[in-house]
């Protein structure tokens, strides 16, 4: 079921599903909601699943600010309570990942456990930038630009976004065309680009601001870090970051996996979450 709840003052897109414990699923960039498609019918066979578009993505409104990670977990912090939840399971993919780990932060009573997919925490991606992690995330940077990345990209949509699913999936066939399509048509509404280059340009100073205010402080809950063992962060110390950041965590890579995990191994991710949500 799709609906619309105004929230912070935007309008937000969601989908919601099942009955039962809720789960809040956090898509990332350059994607919406859509990219749980294969997550949320057997989640939805337990728990009652909320799969909004994020501020300034897919159906829901693009304003010219709000895009630090703070203002944007309010968003859905605020839609969860407008649908009656006290307390949910987040999961997070990417940028959905950051504004997840900045909701357990502000509203560690509201977040019961938190699952996030591909990413290590913001404030370790800067502290860690090197001529590797340059390589494989580039785009922050060129994204952090203003006006610039809009200008470019915006000459052709389907070709900018088409570079990155064809480079963070671990086989060329990991997203589907029907799917690449709808992530293009979402990114070439008006406002669309912007807003998701906006959702990077917050990083500073807003979000390492609140960052470093919060350098040292633990999650309480739960958390579960995956990511695709083919990816840049397969590479990394992964685990062991996110037990720097954390006092509970479970740590695992998706075999045979690029960035794009829920799409590229739903069975495995659906297994792992089931696993950490009971």
């Amino acid at each position: 079921m799709a609906d619309v709840a105004v929230v912070n003052g935007i309008r937000m897109y969601y989908e919601r599903a099942g009955d039962g414990p809720p789960v809040v699923l956090l898509h990332g960039w350059p994607q919406t909601s859509y990219c749980w498609r294969k997550i949320i019918p057997p989640l939805a066979e337990q728990h009652t699943v909320l799969a909004p578009d994020l501020r300034g993505y897919g159906r829901s409104d693009k304003p010219r600010g709000g895009y630090d990670k703070r203002t944007m977990a309010t968003d859905v912090a605020e839609l969860v309570t407008s649908l009656g939840f006290d307390t949910v399971d987040v999961v997070g993919h990417d940028r959905g990942g950051r504004v997840a780990h900045r909701w357990a932060l502000d509203r560690p009573e509201q977040v019961r456990r938190l699952a996030v997919l591909d990413i290590i925490p913001t404030r370790e991606m800067w502290r860690r930038l090197d001529a590797g992690i340059g390589r494989g995330y580039w785009h922050w940077l060129f994204h952090l630009q203003p006006d610039l990345p809009e200008l470019l990209a915006g000459k052709d949509v389907g070709a900018y976004l088409g570079y990155f699913f064809e480079r963070w999936t671990h086989r060329r066939d990991g997203l589907e065309p029907e799917a690449i399509a709808e992530y293009v048509r979402a990114f070439s509404a008006p406002g669309a680009l912007r807003a998701g280059f906006d959702d990077y340009r917050a990083s500073f100073p807003d979000d390492a601001e609140h960052d470093e205010a919060d350098a040292g402080r633990l999650l309480p809950m739960p958390v579960l870090a995956l990511w695709g063992s083919h990816g840049l962060l397969g590479s990394l110390p992964t685990a062991d970051i996110w037990r720097s950041y954390a006092e509970d965590v479970t740590a695992l890579g998706i075999p045979d996996c690029g960035h794009f995990l829920a799409e590229e191994q739903p069975d495995a991710v659906t297994e792992q979450l089931l696993a950490f949500l009971s």
